[in-house]
């Protein structure tokens, strides 16, 4: 809970949604429907076209957002496979010309591979079918922006979404910027790690990991290292953990034992947590073609009581390691990621993103 809710101060609630497209003071709920003026006559934004961008908010001012919840009509048919990876959501400060964040839609809500489940941690819940929700702290001095580009084949037929936020909030010199970046390898390569970020330049703090693995090997494929390279580190890390599955504060293959099964388990804590696993494809498709898909697992893990802090730069990386009756091996699997951290401005230009085709579960 914000401790400004217990104090007088000078801050000022406002809110942006399709009906309400610029937040203004007193005009909330203004469109008109069949039922008569002010009642539910633009709820959402219709038929956004393919290959446009839609600005969902530009707000002026020195502020701060605090929550954003969006919903997305996908009619879940054939045609709209994976919209949630082809939709890319963007966050500009402060009138800068790169983006600070940059992810698919569904990512972002660490909901991976273009599929939708249930998510229930401290800074992003999703619930209970496709609402999603985030409560990060993005502070801003100037100006916020937010946008989404339908990189999607097809029209999106309704998008709803509501932006939360305050202005005149007390941000001061010393106060860090909300960023967020996707990246994935697919293969990954053997005996390199998989980079989830790097070329961070300034100061900050980490705040958070989801990652996507798709198994392409058989046997065990937790056992990489979660390293994180901290202001100059070059050959070897200043945090190094033992293992993917104890870094999203597993153990033991993240198994549970039930009338002598050993049974792989799913959990969604405030500050971790493994929502998603699945071998089955979700197309229309399956009534003919074979529904023989790699196991996709998503996981995340939030560092608010535990946050990884740099003065000067940032990588974080971990590596693909099996372990199998022979012992420990090297493997190769399709891994993806969000990273989500604080840090100051300006920041340097993100990888570019690769195309939707790419982003797509294989």
């Amino acid at each position: 809970m914000d401790d400004l809710i217990f104090k007088r101060n000078t801050i000022i609630s406002r809110s942006i949604n399709a009906e309400n497209r610029n937040g203004e003071k007193g005009r909330g709920g203004m469109a008109s429907s069949v039922l008569g003026p002010s009642r539910k006559g633009s709820p959402c934004l219709l038929n956004i076209l393919p290959n446009s961008i839609t600005e969902l908010c530009n707000i002026t001012g020195l502020g701060m957002i605090r929550h954003i919840w969006i919903t997305v009509d996908d009619r879940t048919d054939d045609k709209n496979r994976f919209l949630l990876r082809d939709i890319v959501l963007r966050m500009y400060w402060d009138d800068e010309e790169y983006p600070s964040v940059e992810v698919p839609l569904g990512d972002f809500f660490l909901n991976g591979f273009g599929e939708t489940y249930p998510v229930n941690s401290a800074l992003v819940q999703v619930v209970p079918l496709r609402g999603y929700n985030c409560y990060f702290k993005m502070p801003f001095r100037k100006s916020a922006r937010i946008t989404i580009e339908n990189q999607h084949a097809n029209p999106i037929p309704a998008f709803f979404y509501q932006i939360d936020y305050t202005l005149g909030d007390a941000i001061d010199d010393d106060t860090l910027y909300f960023h967020a970046q996707w990246r994935r390898e697919n293969p990954t390569v053997l005996k390199k790690d998989y980079t989830l970020l790097d070329n961070i330049k300034g100061e900050g703090a980490y705040l958070g990991t989801f990652l996507c693995i798709s198994t392409l090997s058989r046997y065990w494929y937790g056992e990489g290292e979660m390293k994180f390279y901290i202001d100059g580190d070059e050959e070897y890390p200043t945090i190094c953990g033992t293992g993917v599955e104890d870094y999203f504060g597993g153990s033991w293959s993240f198994a549970r034992h039930e009338n002598n099964k050993t049974i792989e388990t799913n959990y969604s804590y405030p500050d971790l947590g493994y929502p998603f696993y699945s071998r089955h494809d979700t197309g229309l498709y399956n009534a003919y073609h074979n529904d023989d898909v790699p196991p996709m697992r998503a996981f995340y893990r939030w560092h608010l009581n535990d946050p990884i802090f740099f003065k000067k730069d940032l990588k974080v990386t971990v590596q693909q390691i099996g372990v199998s009756h022979s012992g420990l091996f090297e493997r190769s699997d399709d891994y993806s990621s969000v990273s989500f951290y604080y840090q100051s401005e300006p920041h340097q230009k993100f990888p570019e993103l690769p195309k939707k085709e790419l982003r797509w579960p294989r």
